[in-house]
């Protein structure tokens, strides 16, 4: 993650009809911005949500300082309409984003419905800039679909990890000739050498 190339800002947010249109689109131009290249996303099953969405995202660039920035980047935004409310969980989980926003009923017993997304925020009041400067969750998170392998950057990634490993005689004889197995499938002779000489003791 220390590595890791990070940008451009993207938010997703996922929706039902019961949402308020006015923080939805105040919580994508947060994100849009940033620059030109961010990226916005709403994933709703409610068509008439999705038309005030648009109103209010109109609205609001107008008004905004950064509006040349951030209709720039509502150029690489889209609004996703669903059949059903579930497959807004479906297509975040592909999509798989920095920021994911989850407004609408009873959203945090869907929060487990996530496997990919950079970091969460769950409820109206939890907007993507309560988690920019109160919060305290991280800012270098994985971008453009990076979160289906990948997470934000933590304190482990600053700490150095050694791996130990230990068998004892009973288990080395019971679990190397699998080893012996596998090396000989990938042909490399002398990792099963190196359990056979062991093995062979033993007979």
């Amino acid at each position: 993650a220390i590595d890791t190339i990070a940008g451009p800002s993207e938010i997703l947010v996922v929706a039902d009809r019961t949402a308020n249109p006015v923080y939805i689109a105040s919580d994508m131009l947060s994100q849009a911005e940033h620059d030109m290249m961010a990226k916005c996303y709403l994933i709703t099953d409610s068509y008439e949500l999705a038309q005030k969405v648009v109103q209010e995202l109109k609205a609001f660039a107008e008004k905004l300082s950064r509006r040349d920035i951030i209709t720039k980047a509502l150029e690489n935004s889209y609004i996703f309409i669903v059949k059903d409310y579930e497959m807004a969980f479906d297509a975040a989980n592909i999509i798989a984003p920095e920021h994911l926003e989850l407004l609408g009923q009873e959203v945090e017993k869907r929060v487990d419905m996530i496997e990919n997304a950079g970091a969460i925020f769950v409820g109206s009041y939890s907007p993507e800039p309560i988690g920019d400067y109160i919060a305290g969750t991280n800012h270098v998170l994985p971008t453009d679909g990076n979160a289906r392998f990948s997470s934000g950057l933590c304190v482990m990634d600053f700490m150095k990890h050694v791996s130990l490993v230990k068998y004892s005689k009973e288990d080395f004889i019971r679990y190397a000739p699998y080893a012996v197995e596998i090396a000989e499938n990938e042909e490399l002779t002398a990792h099963a050498n190196s359990l056979l000489q062991r093995l062979r003791e033993e007979d």
